[in-house]
């Protein structure tokens, strides 16, 4: 049963406290991303069969693969993904950043040019569950910025073959490659190719802890987008609201992971016994219960701010969830006061789930109180900025001593001379 605290009443370290996961594969992880580096594809076709179960003849998705991944996928759901796909596209596309110069003094042109990152790597996980709404919201931007190629990488099936609407959705969404590895050495592959594999440039996309540790450990070799943790959503909720809506989204998360986090914080102590009670109700009528039991029992919480709904919003900026529904009338009134939040959800009537896959915001965001400092993934992300200079003679002339004298001031005396010496008399 879920927890109910009454802000003021316990220690902020017990209310603000978040499970952390601790990951004990970083040596397997290294093992596999040497085998990998070692071994390429050989290796490749090896951790498929033991992981996975497939026995593969080629690493590579076809494009017949692809067809009939579309033939096989009903209608009504293709066009709810070619919906959903241009709900991201439409966001996404105000996102993108021009290119500037700047010439207001004599002489001197400056200015920063942005250039779309060649190659990008989207990791899809797979295996027990697909998720189509992770290639749309990964790959859409990317195309956006105009990288030159997307490269998808995702585990199959026992039977050899990723799951059509996986190949549906990438078909949609422009991916350029498919191959069908996953984990860590999947990762590996995208950090330093293979045979089949090309390498890239940076790598984003969700995935279990494996794939987590393999981001970490290739980055610098290539970027990486963020290490995802486990899935949050914090709801602040006034009492006019309804128990059994606050208690549905709450489950939205808590069914993805034993690890999720699912919070209310209200200005109603009637309110959190209601939603407590309507817990208790829906979560034995959920497929994944056994997943959302643990994920509320274990890191689920109500927060009681008595009668002060601005104090609720500053306990949920202090938390700095990854999700956060904003459940109150007149939402945009409170919205100026959302300092840490990944992606915002703003009403009754705003269920987190559109933001998992349809209403065009990101869904790949910042976990474990890191929306303090990082955002959501955006064409932002798949760009990367060079700033350029040009100074004429005459404009070089008028502060080549003041650039001297800073450099001087670090010791640096080629650096002065570098600014001086294009002045200096030649000798005859």
């Amino acid at each position: 049963m879920i927890k109910i605290y009454s802000y003021g009443e316990v220690p902020n370290s017990e209310i603000f406290a978040r499970e952390e996961s601790i990951s004990r594969v970083s040596d397997t992880v290294t093992d596999i991303i040497r085998t990998v580096r070692e071994q390429g594809d050989a290796a490749l076709f090896s951790f498929c069969e033991k992981f996975d179960g497939a026995k593969l003849s080629a690493l590579e998705v076809s494009d017949e693969e692809i067809e009939e991944a579309i033939a096989g996928t009903e209608e009504e759901f293709l066009e709810i993904l070619r919906e959903a796909a241009a709900n991201i596209r439409a966001f996404h596309e105000r996102q993108v950043r021009n290119s500037f110069v700047l010439s207001e003094q004599d002489g001197v042109v400056v200015g920063q040019k942005v250039t779309p990152i060649e190659k990008v790597g989207l990791y899809v996980p797979g295996g027990t569950a697909a998720y189509p709404s992770t290639v749309l919201m990964d790959s859409i931007p990317a195309k956006i910025a105009g990288c030159r190629e997307i490269v998808m990488v995702t585990p199959p099936g026992k039977d050899g073959k990723v799951a059509p609407v996986i190949l549906a959705a990438a078909k949609i969404a422009g991916v350029d490659r498919i191959f069908k590895v996953g984990g860590a050495q999947a990762i590996a592959a995208l950090a330093y190719g293979t045979e089949s594999i090309p390498c890239v440039d940076k790598i984003v996309g969700p995935g279990n802890a494996y794939v987590a540790e393999a981001k970490k450990q290739v980055f610098g070799k290539v970027s990486i987008d963020m290490i995802a943790g486990p899935s949050e959503i914090l709801i602040v909720a006034d009492g006019t609201c309804q128990p059994e809506n606050i208690a549905a989204d709450l489950l939205s998360q808590a069914e993805h992971d034993k690890m999720a986090s699912a919070v209310l914080v209200t200005d109603s102590m009637e309110l959190a016994l209601r939603v407590r009670e309507q817990l208790e109700v829906q979560i034995p009528l959920l497929p994944r219960q056994e997943i959302a039991r643990a994920s509320i029992d274990r890191n689920g919480k109500i927060i009681v701010a008595k009668d002060n709904l601005l104090l609720a919003i500053d306990i949920a900026n202090e938390i700095a969830p990854e999700h956060l529904e904003l459940c109150v009338d007149n939402p945009f009134d409170y919205l100026d006061r959302i300092r840490n939040a990944g992606s915002v959800f703003m009403g009754k009537y705003c269920p987190e789930a559109l933001g998992d896959y349809f209403a065009g915001p990101n869904h790949t965001l910042p976990t474990g109180g890191t929306a303090r400092f990082s955002s959501p993934l955006s064409v932002d992300d798949f760009v990367k900025k060079s700033q350029f200079t040009y100074y004429t003679r005459a404009a070089l002339e008028r502060v080549a001593g003041k650039v001297a004298y800073f450099a001087g001031r670090e010791g640096l005396d080629a650096h002065a001379r570098s600014a001086l010496i294009r002045f200096e008399e030649k000798a005859k």
